[in-house]
Protein backbone atom coordinates (compact mmCIF):
# COMPACT_ATOMS: atom_id res chain seq x y z
CA UNK A 1 0.00 0.00 0.00
CA UNK A 2 1.76 3.14 -0.72
CA UNK A 3 0.03 6.97 0.23
CA UNK A 4 1.38 10.29 -1.58
CA UNK A 5 1.71 13.28 0.59
CA UNK A 6 2.05 16.84 -1.02
CA UNK A 7 3.80 19.65 0.60
CA UNK A 8 2.24 21.87 3.32
CA UNK A 9 1.62 25.13 3.36
CA UNK A 10 -0.17 25.11 6.42
CA UNK A 11 -2.34 22.84 8.80
CA UNK A 12 -5.22 24.00 10.29
CA UNK A 13 -8.86 22.64 12.12
CA UNK A 14 -8.48 20.46 14.50
CA UNK A 15 -7.72 16.76 15.22
CA UNK A 16 -9.43 14.26 16.85
CA UNK A 17 -7.31 11.13 18.27
CA UNK A 18 -7.75 7.21 18.64
CA UNK A 19 -8.03 6.65 22.21
CA UNK A 20 -4.46 6.53 23.86
CA UNK A 21 -2.68 2.64 22.76
CA UNK A 22 -1.14 2.23 26.51
CA UNK A 23 -4.52 3.20 28.32
CA UNK A 24 -6.59 0.81 26.09
CA UNK A 25 -4.46 -2.52 26.36
CA UNK A 26 -4.58 -1.77 30.51
CA UNK A 27 -8.02 -1.63 30.48
CA UNK A 28 -9.11 -4.69 28.32
CA UNK A 29 -7.02 -6.46 30.22
CA UNK A 30 -7.98 -5.45 33.43
CA UNK A 31 -11.56 -5.64 32.57
CA UNK A 32 -11.00 -9.06 31.69
CA UNK A 33 -9.80 -10.14 34.69
CA UNK A 34 -12.42 -8.11 36.66
CA UNK A 35 -15.96 -8.82 37.88
CA UNK A 36 -18.82 -7.70 36.15
CA UNK A 37 -19.42 -5.24 32.85
CA UNK A 38 -16.66 -2.94 31.91
CA UNK A 39 -17.67 -0.25 29.44
CA UNK A 40 -14.66 1.59 27.69
CA UNK A 41 -15.54 4.87 25.30
CA UNK A 42 -12.86 6.15 23.04
CA UNK A 43 -10.99 2.31 23.01
CA UNK A 44 -8.07 2.66 20.85
CA UNK A 45 -9.47 1.74 16.80
CA UNK A 46 -5.58 0.93 16.41
CA UNK A 47 -4.60 -2.88 15.32
CA UNK A 48 -2.46 -3.45 18.18
CA UNK A 49 -4.94 -3.01 20.71
CA UNK A 50 -7.57 -4.82 18.45
CA UNK A 51 -5.05 -7.78 19.31
CA UNK A 52 -5.49 -7.34 22.95
CA UNK A 53 -9.08 -7.62 22.57
CA UNK A 54 -9.24 -11.10 20.27
CA UNK A 55 -6.60 -12.03 22.77
CA UNK A 56 -9.32 -11.40 25.85
CA UNK A 57 -12.02 -12.92 23.69
CA UNK A 58 -10.16 -15.88 23.40
CA UNK A 59 -9.97 -16.46 26.86
CA UNK A 60 -13.74 -16.20 27.89
CA UNK A 61 -14.89 -12.89 28.10
CA UNK A 62 -17.51 -11.67 25.94
CA UNK A 63 -16.19 -8.74 24.35
CA UNK A 64 -18.70 -6.26 22.10
CA UNK A 65 -18.49 -3.21 20.20
CA UNK A 66 -21.64 -1.21 20.24
CA UNK A 67 -22.81 2.53 20.91
CA UNK A 68 -19.30 3.93 20.57
CA UNK A 69 -17.77 1.86 23.26
CA UNK A 70 -16.05 -1.73 23.77
CA UNK A 71 -18.43 -3.81 26.27
CA UNK A 72 -16.03 -6.48 28.14
CA UNK A 73 -17.86 -9.03 30.49
CA UNK A 74 -15.36 -9.94 33.20
CA UNK A 75 -14.71 -13.16 34.23
CA UNK A 76 -12.62 -12.30 37.84
CA UNK A 77 -9.27 -13.44 38.90
CA UNK A 78 -10.36 -17.19 38.25
CA UNK A 79 -12.76 -17.34 35.51
CA UNK A 80 -10.46 -17.30 32.57
CA UNK A 81 -10.49 -20.84 30.19
CA UNK A 82 -7.92 -22.17 27.89
CA UNK A 83 -8.08 -21.04 24.27
CA UNK A 84 -8.76 -23.00 22.09
CA UNK A 85 -5.81 -22.28 19.75
CA UNK A 86 -2.36 -20.02 19.93
CA UNK A 87 -2.81 -16.34 21.29
CA UNK A 88 -2.38 -14.02 18.27
CA UNK A 89 -0.74 -10.76 19.74
CA UNK A 90 -0.18 -9.63 15.83
CA UNK A 91 2.47 -6.87 15.96
CA UNK A 92 1.78 -5.94 19.36
CA UNK A 93 4.47 -5.83 22.09
CA UNK A 94 2.37 -4.66 24.77
CA UNK A 95 -0.14 -7.51 24.02
CA UNK A 96 2.13 -10.29 24.85
CA UNK A 97 4.36 -8.76 27.34
CA UNK A 98 1.29 -7.70 29.38
CA UNK A 99 -1.18 -10.55 28.90
CA UNK A 100 1.73 -12.91 29.50
CA UNK A 101 2.08 -11.82 33.04
CA UNK A 102 -2.07 -12.75 33.33
CA UNK A 103 -1.20 -16.35 31.38
CA UNK A 104 1.75 -17.06 33.62
CA UNK A 105 -1.14 -17.79 36.85
CA UNK A 106 -3.56 -19.35 34.87
CA UNK A 107 -4.50 -23.42 35.60
CA UNK A 108 -3.58 -24.03 32.07
CA UNK A 109 -1.07 -24.23 29.27
CA UNK A 110 -1.06 -21.02 26.73
CA UNK A 111 0.98 -20.80 23.26
CA UNK A 112 0.80 -17.23 22.66
CA UNK A 113 3.31 -15.32 19.58
CA UNK A 114 2.75 -12.73 16.89
CA UNK A 115 3.51 -11.68 13.61
CA UNK A 116 7.27 -11.58 11.36
CA UNK A 117 8.57 -8.47 13.42
CA UNK A 118 7.03 -9.34 17.26
CA UNK A 119 8.43 -13.01 16.42
CA UNK A 120 11.97 -10.90 15.90
CA UNK A 121 11.35 -9.42 19.23
CA UNK A 122 13.25 -10.76 22.55
CA UNK A 123 10.92 -12.10 25.41
CA UNK A 124 13.56 -12.62 28.56
CA UNK A 125 12.69 -9.19 29.87
CA UNK A 126 9.59 -10.93 31.00
CA UNK A 127 10.49 -14.71 31.23
CA UNK A 128 13.25 -13.92 33.80
CA UNK A 129 10.40 -12.36 36.50
CA UNK A 130 7.75 -14.78 35.68
CA UNK A 131 9.87 -17.07 35.96
CA UNK A 132 10.86 -16.37 39.63
CA UNK A 133 7.28 -16.26 40.46
CA UNK A 134 6.95 -19.85 39.54
CA UNK A 135 5.64 -19.71 36.05
CA UNK A 136 7.23 -21.90 33.44
CA UNK A 137 7.84 -20.57 29.57
CA UNK A 138 9.31 -21.70 26.82
CA UNK A 139 10.51 -19.57 23.60
CA UNK A 140 12.27 -19.83 20.39
CA UNK A 141 16.10 -19.62 21.42
CA UNK A 142 14.74 -19.27 24.94
CA UNK A 143 14.12 -15.62 23.78
CA UNK A 144 11.72 -15.34 21.12
CA UNK A 145 7.75 -15.31 20.40
CA UNK A 146 5.87 -17.77 20.51
CA UNK A 147 6.02 -18.87 24.27
CA UNK A 148 4.77 -21.56 26.01
CA UNK A 149 3.60 -20.61 29.05
CA UNK A 150 3.08 -23.40 31.54
CA UNK A 151 0.71 -21.32 33.91
CA UNK A 152 0.02 -21.96 37.82
CA UNK A 153 0.36 -20.92 41.06
CA UNK A 154 2.38 -17.93 42.11
CA UNK A 155 3.92 -16.60 44.37
CA UNK A 156 4.40 -12.78 45.31
CA UNK A 157 8.40 -11.03 44.64
CA UNK A 158 10.05 -7.54 45.09
CA UNK A 159 11.70 -7.13 41.58
CA UNK A 160 14.39 -4.78 40.93
CA UNK A 161 13.61 -3.93 36.65
CA UNK A 162 17.32 -4.14 35.14
CA UNK A 163 16.43 -1.09 32.79
CA UNK A 164 13.22 1.01 32.49
CA UNK A 165 10.66 -0.74 30.76
CA UNK A 166 6.54 0.34 32.08
CA UNK A 167 5.32 -2.94 30.14
CA UNK A 168 7.76 -5.31 32.08
CA UNK A 169 6.52 -3.60 35.58
CA UNK A 170 3.25 -3.87 34.43
CA UNK A 171 3.69 -7.62 33.24
CA UNK A 172 5.11 -8.43 36.78
CA UNK A 173 2.52 -6.02 38.57
CA UNK A 174 -0.44 -8.22 36.78
CA UNK A 175 1.09 -11.61 37.52
CA UNK A 176 1.26 -10.08 41.03
CA UNK A 177 -2.41 -9.80 41.38
CA UNK A 178 -2.92 -13.67 41.41
CA UNK A 179 -0.37 -14.24 43.87
CA UNK A 180 -1.08 -14.49 47.71
CA UNK A 181 0.41 -11.39 49.47
CA UNK A 182 2.50 -8.17 48.04
CA UNK A 183 4.43 -7.94 44.42
CA UNK A 184 6.72 -4.95 44.77
CA UNK A 185 8.42 -3.40 41.25
CA UNK A 186 11.11 -1.11 41.73
CA UNK A 187 12.25 0.64 39.17
CA UNK A 188 15.88 2.68 38.08
CA UNK A 189 13.61 5.64 37.12
CA UNK A 190 9.86 6.86 36.69
CA UNK A 191 7.79 5.20 33.74
CA UNK A 192 4.37 5.94 32.32
CA UNK A 193 2.10 4.75 35.23
CA UNK A 194 -1.29 4.28 33.15
CA UNK A 195 -1.15 0.32 34.84
CA UNK A 196 -0.72 2.24 38.18
CA UNK A 197 -3.84 4.35 37.50
CA UNK A 198 -6.24 1.11 36.01
CA UNK A 199 -5.43 -0.86 38.69
CA UNK A 200 -7.25 1.68 40.97
CA UNK A 201 -9.84 2.63 39.14
CA UNK A 202 -10.70 -0.98 39.08
CA UNK A 203 -10.73 -2.04 43.06
CA UNK A 204 -6.63 -2.82 43.67
CA UNK A 205 -4.67 -2.21 46.48
CA UNK A 206 -1.80 -0.33 44.74
CA UNK A 207 1.26 1.24 46.85
CA UNK A 208 3.44 4.15 45.34
CA UNK A 209 6.34 5.04 46.83
CA UNK A 210 8.86 7.18 44.47
CA UNK A 211 10.31 4.68 42.12
CA UNK A 212 8.53 1.54 43.68
CA UNK A 213 5.08 -0.19 43.25
CA UNK A 214 3.50 -2.63 45.59
CA UNK A 215 -0.15 -4.41 44.65
CA UNK A 216 -1.80 -6.56 47.09
CA UNK A 217 -2.78 -10.16 45.12
CA UNK A 218 -6.04 -11.68 45.49
CA UNK A 219 -8.14 -8.68 44.95
CA UNK A 220 -12.14 -8.51 43.60
CA UNK A 221 -11.60 -5.69 40.70
CA UNK A 222 -15.02 -4.62 39.90
CA UNK A 223 -16.27 -3.31 36.20
CA UNK A 224 -16.32 -0.08 35.31
CA UNK A 225 -17.34 2.70 32.88
CA UNK A 226 -14.18 4.52 31.40
CA UNK A 227 -13.16 6.74 29.29
CA UNK A 228 -10.02 6.38 26.76
CA UNK A 229 -8.38 9.71 26.51
CA UNK A 230 -6.58 10.95 22.92
CA UNK A 231 -3.06 9.04 22.62
CA UNK A 232 -0.66 11.68 23.60
CA UNK A 233 2.05 9.32 21.28
CA UNK A 234 -0.39 9.92 18.11
CA UNK A 235 -0.35 13.68 18.80
CA UNK A 236 2.93 14.25 18.00
CA UNK A 237 3.01 13.34 14.67
CA UNK A 238 0.70 16.54 14.37
CA UNK A 239 2.49 18.78 16.90
CA UNK A 240 5.01 18.27 14.98
CA UNK A 241 3.78 18.56 11.79
CA UNK A 242 2.38 21.82 13.06
CA UNK A 243 5.66 23.37 14.12
CA UNK A 244 7.61 22.40 10.78
CA UNK A 245 4.82 23.55 8.49
CA UNK A 246 5.12 27.13 7.73
CA UNK A 247 1.82 29.44 8.89
CA UNK A 248 0.00 26.79 10.73
CA UNK A 249 -2.09 26.54 13.73
CA UNK A 250 -4.11 23.51 15.01
CA UNK A 251 -6.10 22.28 17.82
CA UNK A 252 -6.00 18.70 19.45
CA UNK A 253 -9.17 17.42 21.02
CA UNK A 254 -8.94 15.21 24.37
CA UNK A 255 -5.75 14.90 24.48
CA UNK A 256 -4.20 12.67 27.15
CA UNK A 257 -1.59 14.69 29.55
CA UNK A 258 -0.62 12.22 32.10
CA UNK A 259 2.41 13.78 33.79
CA UNK A 260 4.82 10.62 33.40
CA UNK A 261 3.46 10.59 29.25
CA UNK A 262 3.77 14.69 29.52
CA UNK A 263 7.73 14.76 29.23
CA UNK A 264 6.75 15.74 25.28
CA UNK A 265 5.14 18.77 25.73
CA UNK A 266 7.97 19.56 28.32
CA UNK A 267 10.18 18.66 25.55
CA UNK A 268 9.23 20.33 23.07
CA UNK A 269 8.50 23.46 25.11
CA UNK A 270 12.02 23.80 26.14
CA UNK A 271 12.88 23.96 22.44
CA UNK A 272 10.74 26.62 21.64
CA UNK A 273 7.09 25.58 20.76
CA UNK A 274 4.26 27.35 21.27
CA UNK A 275 2.01 25.10 22.91
CA UNK A 276 -0.73 25.76 25.02
CA UNK A 277 -2.98 23.62 27.27
CA UNK A 278 -6.87 24.47 27.38
CA UNK A 279 -9.70 22.72 29.44
CA UNK A 280 -7.96 20.03 31.41
CA UNK A 281 -10.34 17.48 32.95
CA UNK A 282 -9.88 14.23 34.50
CA UNK A 283 -10.75 10.87 33.56
CA UNK A 284 -10.51 7.02 35.13
CA UNK A 285 -7.38 8.96 37.19
CA UNK A 286 -6.10 10.31 33.47
CA UNK A 287 -5.39 13.99 33.05
CA UNK A 288 -6.88 14.99 29.52
CA UNK A 289 -7.35 18.45 27.84
CA UNK A 290 -7.35 20.12 24.28
CA UNK A 291 -3.87 21.08 23.03
CA UNK A 292 -3.11 24.15 21.02
CA UNK A 293 -0.04 24.26 18.71
CA UNK A 294 1.53 27.20 16.19
CA UNK A 295 4.29 27.01 13.74
CA UNK A 296 7.31 28.47 16.03
CA UNK A 297 11.21 28.82 15.75
CA UNK A 298 12.53 25.34 17.24
CA UNK A 299 16.18 25.49 18.95
CA UNK A 300 17.07 21.57 19.21
CA UNK A 301 17.71 20.11 21.87
CA UNK A 302 19.68 16.50 23.78
CA UNK A 303 17.78 13.11 24.46
CA UNK A 304 18.96 11.52 27.30
CA UNK A 305 18.86 9.35 30.30
CA UNK A 306 15.39 8.84 31.55
CA UNK A 307 14.15 11.44 29.38
CA UNK A 308 15.23 9.16 26.15
CA UNK A 309 13.18 6.27 27.66
CA UNK A 310 10.33 9.10 28.48
CA UNK A 311 9.59 9.91 24.97
CA UNK A 312 10.96 6.37 23.57
CA UNK A 313 8.32 6.09 21.54
CA UNK A 314 8.36 9.75 20.22
CA UNK A 315 12.00 9.48 18.41
CA UNK A 316 10.98 9.18 15.02
CA UNK A 317 8.98 12.10 14.81
CA UNK A 318 11.71 13.89 17.11
CA UNK A 319 14.44 13.53 14.53
CA UNK A 320 12.50 15.06 11.90
CA UNK A 321 11.88 18.32 14.17
CA UNK A 322 15.72 18.26 15.21
CA UNK A 323 16.67 17.92 10.94
CA UNK A 324 14.69 21.48 10.98
CA UNK A 325 15.36 23.23 13.91
CA UNK A 326 18.32 25.66 14.21
CA UNK A 327 20.39 23.68 16.21
CA UNK A 328 19.28 19.60 15.48
CA UNK A 329 18.95 16.82 18.07
CA UNK A 330 21.04 14.53 20.13
CA UNK A 331 19.57 11.02 20.93
CA UNK A 332 21.72 8.71 23.53
CA UNK A 333 20.91 6.11 26.00
CA UNK A 334 18.13 4.78 23.42
CA UNK A 335 19.46 1.65 22.40
CA UNK A 336 16.12 0.05 22.85
CA UNK A 337 15.03 1.31 19.60
CA UNK A 338 16.68 -1.24 17.76
CA UNK A 339 14.42 -3.65 19.19
CA UNK A 340 11.17 -1.90 18.58
CA UNK A 341 8.91 -2.98 16.00
CA UNK A 342 12.03 -2.53 13.71
CA UNK A 343 15.60 -1.48 14.36
CA UNK A 344 14.46 2.30 14.51
CA UNK A 345 17.56 3.57 14.49
CA UNK A 346 18.37 2.07 11.35
CA UNK A 347 15.04 2.88 9.54
CA UNK A 348 15.36 6.85 10.94
CA UNK A 349 18.69 6.61 9.28
CA UNK A 350 17.65 5.26 5.64
CA UNK A 351 14.65 7.38 5.57
CA UNK A 352 16.97 10.49 6.39
CA UNK A 353 19.78 9.40 3.71
CA UNK A 354 16.54 8.97 1.03
CA UNK A 355 15.51 12.80 1.69
CA UNK A 356 19.01 13.84 1.78
CA UNK A 357 19.31 14.55 4.78
CA UNK A 358 22.21 14.65 7.00
CA UNK A 359 22.40 12.25 10.44
CA UNK A 360 25.64 10.13 12.21
CA UNK A 361 24.38 7.38 13.93
CA UNK A 362 25.67 5.79 17.15
CA UNK A 363 24.70 2.22 18.82
CA UNK A 364 22.14 4.02 21.50
CA UNK A 365 20.99 6.91 19.25
CA UNK A 366 22.65 9.55 17.05
CA UNK A 367 23.00 13.13 15.74
CA UNK A 368 20.73 15.21 13.28
CA UNK A 369 21.95 18.42 12.32
CA UNK A 370 19.62 21.33 12.03
CA UNK A 371 18.49 23.70 9.45
CA UNK A 372 18.50 21.54 6.73
CA UNK A 373 15.78 20.66 3.80
CA UNK A 374 13.77 17.94 2.94
CA UNK A 375 14.21 16.44 -0.44
CA UNK A 376 11.43 14.15 -2.02
CA UNK A 377 11.40 11.08 -2.07
CA UNK A 378 10.53 7.25 -2.06
CA UNK A 379 10.26 6.60 1.32
CA UNK A 380 9.74 3.31 3.48
CA UNK A 381 8.26 2.54 6.92
CA UNK A 382 9.68 -0.74 6.90
CA UNK A 383 6.15 -2.19 8.06
CA UNK A 384 6.56 0.39 11.69
CA UNK A 385 3.89 2.48 11.78
CA UNK A 386 5.96 5.37 13.68
CA UNK A 387 8.36 5.35 11.20
CA UNK A 388 5.13 5.22 8.88
CA UNK A 389 4.14 8.35 10.40
CA UNK A 390 6.93 10.19 11.06
CA UNK A 391 8.07 10.19 7.68
CA UNK A 392 4.70 11.21 6.78
CA UNK A 393 5.28 14.40 8.90
CA UNK A 394 8.69 14.92 6.85
CA UNK A 395 7.18 15.38 3.96
CA UNK A 396 4.98 18.29 4.67
CA UNK A 397 7.94 19.78 4.38
CA UNK A 398 9.78 18.48 1.08
CA UNK A 399 10.23 20.31 -1.64
CA UNK A 400 8.12 17.80 -3.65
CA UNK A 401 5.62 14.95 -3.29
CA UNK A 402 6.79 11.90 -1.07
CA UNK A 403 5.57 8.49 -1.84
CA UNK A 404 5.04 6.32 1.47
CA UNK A 405 5.63 2.54 1.11
CA UNK A 406 3.96 0.10 2.91
CA UNK A 407 2.08 2.90 4.26
CA UNK A 408 -0.70 0.70 6.10
CA UNK A 409 1.67 0.35 8.94
CA UNK A 410 0.32 3.76 10.17
CA UNK A 411 -3.15 1.43 11.07
CA UNK A 412 -1.27 -1.08 13.79
CA UNK A 413 -1.94 2.43 16.16
CA UNK A 414 -3.43 5.09 14.13
CA UNK A 415 -5.95 3.97 11.11
CA UNK A 416 -7.67 7.31 10.49
CA UNK A 417 -3.69 8.87 10.41
CA UNK A 418 -3.89 9.55 6.85
CA UNK A 419 -7.20 10.48 5.81
CA UNK A 420 -6.57 13.03 9.49
CA UNK A 421 -3.52 14.54 7.98
CA UNK A 422 -5.24 15.10 4.75
CA UNK A 423 -7.93 17.09 6.41
CA UNK A 424 -5.77 19.40 8.41
CA UNK A 425 -3.05 20.41 5.57
CA UNK A 426 -3.79 22.56 3.32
Amino acid sequence: MREQISPARALSGAVLLPGDKSISHRYALLAAIAEGTTKIANYSSGADCQSTLACVRALGPGVEKHDGAVHIDGRGLEGLHAPDAMLDAGNSGSTIRMLSGILAAQPFVTRIGGDESLSRRPMERIMKPLAQMGARIEALENRFPPLTIHGGRLHPMEYTLPMASAQVKSCVLLAGLFAEGRTTVHEPVRTRDHTELALREFGADVEIERHSITVTGRPRLQGRELRVPGDLSAAAFFLVAALIVPESSLTIHGVGLNPTRSALLDFLAEMGAQIKILGVTSTGGELMGDVLVRKSRIRGGLLEKARAAALIDEIPVLAVLGAASEEGLVVRDASELRVKETDRIATIAENFKRMGLAITVREDGFEVPGRQSFHAAELDSFGDHRIAMAFSVAALAADGPCTMLDSGAASVSFPEFFGTLQRVAE
